[in-house]
């Protein structure tokens, strides 16, 4: 059965609700779908909020043909079936990429090219900074869009939308729990009119069991996880650190994010009590970068099993605390003379 997301989804700019600065009046998306303007864009904005949406709508005001993947899953066998695929002359081929940031830089550079000819224009959506997880060379090559979370009004007219019965009281409170995400709102929605056939506060608090929705990135589930994962490190008990790195992963948390955190950690817990912990946080990062998931899972266990078994010592970071401290208490003091650079 088709989900009620994908019923309602909006097919033109008129049925499209937010992100008035891109698709607005005289506004640059509305220009480039009005004028059929053809060029690689990146979209960057918080889940639910029209990335998908808008790429159909974009690509079919071209008749352009639309190929969609999703950088979780897809490789670069994925994109060469693309690239080979036949066409006639006039056909245009439109590569929806979702969640970019998870290609790893050689998948990155093997779809650089493609770009670069013209044989494919991608779009690319992504909840993460394209000026950190696109490399140069691809980011140069297309725009970025910033979408914006979804207002309370605008969440309100999409909830419309659904024809559900539902009193203010649930809506309020149904936007309030989506935070700005329609899709999710939708999916709430639906969930709860299929279990109990009426929409009430009550009904959604019963249907809302999905770990998905509790480890929420911006929410408290997430940060309680990442701070029971720092601090399983830092007491040294590598099987409870370990524990909660499955499950970040498992629930959808980027590795990128996991592995700049220990690459902090390296420095500011265990310091120069072992230096070579530094080395080997970097050497996640990097391997993550490279390899992606879900294989880049065993170098980020690697590296916490290792990070916990080091000898801890923070005195590098507090001491720089405290002179921070002194600079916001003292200002810029005089340099004594012995310390200047003096002049031949």
């Amino acid at each position: 059965m088709e989900p009620l997301a994908s019923k309602i989804r909006p097919k033109t700019l008129k049925e499209f609700f937010g992100q008035e600065h891109l698709v607005g009046e005289n506004k640059p998306l509305s220009i480039a779908i009005k004028n059929k303007h053809l060029f690689s864009f990146i979209l960057w904005g918080p889940p639910g909020v029209g990335k998908t949406t808008l790429a159909r709508i974009y690509a079919d005001s071209l008749n352009a043909s639309i190929y969609e993947l999703s950088a979780v899953s897809a490789g670069k066998s994925d994109i060469r079936k693309i690239i080979d695929t036949e066409e006639k002359e006039s056909d245009l081929k439109v590569l929806f990429l979702d969640e970019i940031h998870r290609f790893n830089k050689a998948q990155q550079d093997f779809l650089l090219p493609f770009v670069e000819g013209g044989r494919i224009t991608l779009i690319g959506a992504t909840t993460e900074n394209p000026g950190f997880e696109i490399i140069p060379a691809l980011l140069s090559r297309c725009r970025v869009f910033v979408l914006n979370e979804l207002s309370r009004d605008e969440m309100l007219k999409i909830i419309s939308r659904t024809n559900f019965d539902m009193d203010d009281d649930s809506k309020e409170w149904l936007v309030s729990m989506a935070n700005g995400d329609a899709r999710q709102a939708i999916t709430m929605l639906e969930n709860t009119n299929q279990l109990y056939k009426k929409i009430t506060v009550d009904t959604m608090k019963n249907a809302l069991q999905s770990k998905f929705l509790r480890y929420d990135k911006k929410g408290d589930e997430h940060y309680n996880t990442i701070s029971a994962f720092i601090k399983s490190m830092r007491a040294s008990q590598s099987d409870a650190a370990l524990y909660y790195l499955a499950r970040m992963i498992d629930s959808g948390e980027d590795p990128k994010f996991i592995a700049r955190r220990m690459v902090i950690f390296a420095s500011e817990d265990i310091g120069n009590a072992q230096p070579t912990a530094l080395v080997v946080a970097n050497e996640v990062f990097r391997a993550v970068e490279t390899i992606g998931l879900p294989e880049c899972s065993i170098n980020l266990a690697h590296g916490v099993a290792y990070l916990s078994g080091c000898k801890k010592d923070r005195s590098a970071y507090e001491a720089y605390l405290k002179a921070m401290d002194d600079v916001k208490k003292f200002g810029n003091l005089p340099i004594p003379d012995e310390l200047k650079n003096k002049k031949p």
